[in-house]
């Protein structure tokens, strides 16, 4: 009698696939909720700490930017701790820290809160891709990735549409709280579907072992490239978010919170493109779909120096559409271009994508401020064209 072979990785269709594609979606829709939860909340933030639109954007900023130094820390750990475990880890303490932060009334303890989500956010992102990369028959790789980075877009649609209809009701505090009790749902639901790691090989705990892993993908061209797209994709993604909230909140529009929150729906369209662009790469491979992507966004940032409302929004649809789709794209290439130490691989990508949240993202601040919503949105487009031009090498 013999027992029946069990494929070596997940399949489409097979049912390992299907509850591994779903815990990984529900653990970037947590991640990306908790996360970006606080930038339809970025005028009320100002308002009641009386700062700066720069200087509340730092309650996102600080957090991505621990999240991107801490992601080399986690990932190079997770090569030697595993990938389940880590994460589930890293989403409760997010989560608990996530209520903590609508308890205080003091701008720099907030802030202080904020980083240490950043930090305990870390180790998931990149366990995350590393897994995808690990478990996943090639084949079934780019939608796999596709469906996860769809996770993220759902999870930041619905944190930053949740967060500002409970800002409305109850304040930002409430809007905190409330997103912090969605990441305990998701952490539950990934507890229980995500299956173990069948491919994961534990490497000793050597720093120079590590650091020659590190050494080993910045030599590699193709990951450095990989590593710039995110950069500048994120950065100018991020930036455009964090002020189009303030541009619908003043003049003429004068918009509310929840109104705000519901532009946002725009997320939709990257939900969709993430999963597509993932079918797409094998049809017409990596470069083409995310050079799409990257025109995508062009049109997008265009539609939105118009003064209408409608074109704001539709050009903020296309700019989601266009950056989910070059995401999925750029964060599937990495397992692929990565010779070994995926978990790193990964964690040097989402470094550098969450530094671009933090130093352009923060810094359009001043660009807004200083001289306007045209300017800014002549910045990320410039932004975008070098994106763009480095795609063509890939």
């Amino acid at each position: 009698m013999y027992e029946e072979a069990v494929p070596s990785h997940h399949t489409r269709g097979s049912q390992g696939y299907r509850k591994a594609t779903l815990a990984l979606f529900c653990a970037g829709f947590s991640t990306f909720a908790l996360l970006y939860c606080v930038q339809p909340l970025l005028p009320s933030l100002a308002a009641h700490f009386s700062v700066s639109a720069a200087s509340a954007s730092l309650a996102l900023s600080l957090t991505t930017l621990s999240l991107a130094v801490c992601l080399l820390i986690s990932g190079a750990l997770a090569e030697s701790w595993g990938r389940k475990s880590v994460m589930a880890i890293a989403l409760g303490l997010a989560s608990l820290l996530g209520f903590a932060c609508m308890l205080v009334d003091s701008w720099e303890l907030l802030l202080a809160l904020r980083t240490l989500l950043g930090l305990a956010l870390s180790g998931l992102p990149a366990l995350a891709m590393a897994y995808v990369g690990e478990e996943f028959d090639p084949a079934a790789l780019p939608a796999a990735m596709g469906l996860y980075i769809g996770g993220t877009a759902l999870g930041g649609l619905l944190g930053r549409l949740l967060a500002g209809l409970l800002s409305d009701i109850g304040g930002w505090q409430l809007a905190l709280g409330g997103i912090a009790g969605l990441g305990l749902v998701g952490l539950t639901l990934f507890l229980w579907l995500l299956p173990p790691s069948r491919h994961f090989i534990a490497q000793p705990l050597s720093l120079g072992h590590l650091l020659g892993n590190f050494r080993e993908h910045l030599g590699n061209s193709k990951l450095r490239l990989l590593f710039l797209q995110s950069f500048l994709l994120m950065g100018g993604f991020v930036a455009l978010f964090n002020y189009v909230g303030f541009r619908l909140a003043g003049a003429p529009f004068n918009l509310s919170s929840t109104v705000i929150g519901l532009v946002f729906v725009v997320y939709l369209a990257g939900i969709f493109s993430a999963g597509w662009a993932g079918r797409l790469v094998p049809r017409h491979g990596p470069r083409k779909v995310l050079l799409g992507g990257i025109g995508l966004m062009l049109a997008g940032v265009g539609l939105c120096a118009t003064p209408w409302l409608a074109g704001i929004v539709v050009g903020l649809g296309l700019f989601a559409l266009g950056f989910f789709a070059a995401h999925s794209v750029a964060s599937g290439q990495v397992g692929v271009n990565a010779r070994g130490a995926k978990a790193q691989a990964s964690a040097l990508y989402l470094c550098a994508y969450y530094l671009g949240s933090s130093v352009v993202g923060y810094s359009s601040g001043y660009v807004w401020e200083h001289a306007g919503w045209l300017p800014l949105l002549a910045v990320l487009a410039c932004l975008f064209l070098l994106a763009g031009w480095q795609a063509r090498r890939l």
